[in-house]
Formats: C-alpha cells, sequence, structure tokens
C-alpha cells in the first residue's frame, strides 16, 4: 500500500508590486526601504566619475578654479564689472561652487529615463531613487570645492582683507537643500519631456548657461537696477547665490521675503515633477 504524502507550501511574499491606480499614488516611502540602493547608486557615480582620469579627484579642484580664473580675467579685468568691493577671485568662487551643485544636479536628473531605460525596463525599485542619488553624489564635488573657498578665504584674511561670517550661516545647510530639491524638480520635469521630446536633451546645455547669466554669479544684484532687477529677483537661485555671499563675506543681499518666495516657488516645482515623473513612469518604455 503507497502512502501518499501532501506537502503543503506557504508563500511569504516581501514585496507584492501593483501597478499605480492614479497619479497621486507616489508612493514615495518606498524610497527610504531602497535605501540601500541608493546608496549604492551614490557610491557608483562618485567611484566612476574620476575613474579613468590621471588626476582623479583632483579636478573637483581644478575645474571651479579655471573657470573662476577666466571670470577674474574676463568681467574684471576686460569687462570691469563690480564685485561689491570683494576680492574678485573669492566673489566669483563662491558663486560658481553653488552654481555647479545646482546646475550638476539639473543636467545628471534631466536624462533619468533615457540614460537608465535598460534597467527600468528589467527590474522593479522606485525611479526617484536614480536622480535622488544623483542629487546626493554631486555634494561631494560641493563640499570639497567649498574646502578649495576656505582655503582661499584665508589666504585673503592673512592678506589684510576683513572676514565678516555672520549668524546667517545657519542658514546655509538649508539653501544646499533648496538648491537641491530645485535642481531635481527641474531636472526631473525635463527628464519626463524628453521621453517623447529629445529635441529638449540638446537645448538644455544652452538653457542652464542662458540660466546662469540671469543668475547674479557673475555680477551683484546691486549692481542692477529697474526692471532688469526685478526681472531677476524673480529667479529662485538668485536670493540663494546672494545669500552665500552674505553669509560668508558679509555682502550681498539677504531677504527673508525673497527666500521665502525662492522656498515656495521650489516646493511648487518639485511638486509638479514628481507628479508629471510619477505619469510617465508608467507607461515611459512604449516612447523611450
Amino acid at each position: 500500500m503507497e502512502k501518499k504524502s501532501k506537502m503543503n507550501y506557504t508563500e511569504d511574499w516581501t514585496e507584492i508590486i501593483k501597478p499605480k491606480k492614479h497619479l497621486f499614488d507616489l508612493r514615495l516611502k518606498e524610497i527610504w526601504q531602497y535605501r540601500d540602493l541608493l546608496m549604492l547608486l551614490v557610491r557608483r557615480d562618485f567611484v566612476s566619475v574620476y575613474k579613468q582620469t590621471i588626476l582623479g579627484p583632483l579636478w573637483y579642484f581644478i575645474q571651479p578654479l579655471l573657470t573662476t580664473l577666466m571670470m577674474y580675467v574676463v568681467f574684471t579685468k576686460i569687462a570691469n564689472i563690480s564685485t561689491d568691493k570683494l576680492p574678485p577671485m573669492l566673489f566669483y568662487l563662491i558663486g560658481n561652487i553653488a552654481w555647479a551643485y545646482f546646475a550638476s544636479c539639473l543636467t545628471k536628473t534631466s536624462n533619468t529615463f533615457i540614460a537608465n531605460a535598460g534597467v527600468f525596463g528589467k527590474v522593479y525599485f522606485p525611479r526617484l531613487v536614480v536622480p535622488i542619488s544623483n542629487t546626493i553624489s554631486s555634494l561631494f564635488a560641493f563640499f570639497t570645492q567649498l574646502i578649495l573657498f576656505f582655503a582661499l578665504m584665508i589666504y585673503y584674511f592673512w592678506q589684510g582683507f576683513e572676514i565678516s561670517l555672520n549668524i546667517s550661516l545657519l542658514i546655509i545647510p538649508y539653501f544646499i537643500i533648496l538648491m537641491a530639491m530645485l535642481g531635481l524638480g527641474m531636472g526631473i520635469i525635463i527628464s519626463s519631456l524628453t521621453t517623447k521630446y529629445r529635441d529638449l536633451t540638446f537645448l538644455l546645455t544652452f538653457g542652464v548657461q542662458l540660466f546662469m547669466y540671469i543668475t547674479p554669479v557673475i555680477y551683484p544684484v546691486s549692481s542692477i537696477g529697474g526692471a532688469l532687477k526685478k526681472a531677476i529677483m524673480l529667479n529662485p537661485m538668485t536670493s540663494i547665490i546672494e545669500g552665500f555671499r552674505y553669509a560668508f563675506l558679509g555682502t550681498g543681499m539677504f531677504d527673508f521675503a525673497i527666500i521665502l518666495y525662492s522656498t515656495i516657488f521650489t516646493f511648487v516645482v518639485l511638486a509638479i515633477g514628481i507628479l508629471i515623473f510619477n505619469k510617465v513612469e508608467q507607461n515611459f518604455m512604449d516612447t523611450v
């Protein structure tokens, strides 16, 4: 007589993947659940950027220094543009560092769907992890370049320039978060649109350069007047760049009303970006 044994299998699922039901089904808590993947992507970005270069991480110092020297020659020596009585090298360098971080967040996140289409089509994970990892990895360059700025500050201090550090330094972390959120928001909007309109990829570089010229990176707001000044004040990066200069160098615009405007603008752009990103990620494989 044969004995038949019946085996009972129990299946415990660690995760159930369901289609998103509506536009506001964002599932942002999944980003925290995938924090290990986020850190791996940050590490990958950091290691891969200068992996096959001779100078390696030294480019973090060389790039802003060369750009600052170029601005010094062109805009101070040739164009004679005011730097608010600040040493031109310090004036340009701090504006350059802040702008470079924002521009890096924007450009890196703007090709999220196109650059990662192969991975997105095979493996499930919250797609927002990729652009967020780009904004975090860009912080390495930002803080490294700040070391260069502090070294230059010390040099000018020993040369007799009075350094006017003030309590507004406490708001610098907030400015960094604002830049990251603004770059992330604008970047994922562009990334979502480029799945259908590839022309935006070619226009992005020109757009970032144009955006820099309507941001007080190479000139102080105090040197601008009239309708042009009002237009520049509508730029959310204006209060951030000027805030950096005021906090570190004691000269520049520091207005809580303008900072509040930049904050509201940033949160609106980020919210719109996340909603558009959420909508596009559901069917972008059909268009990429």
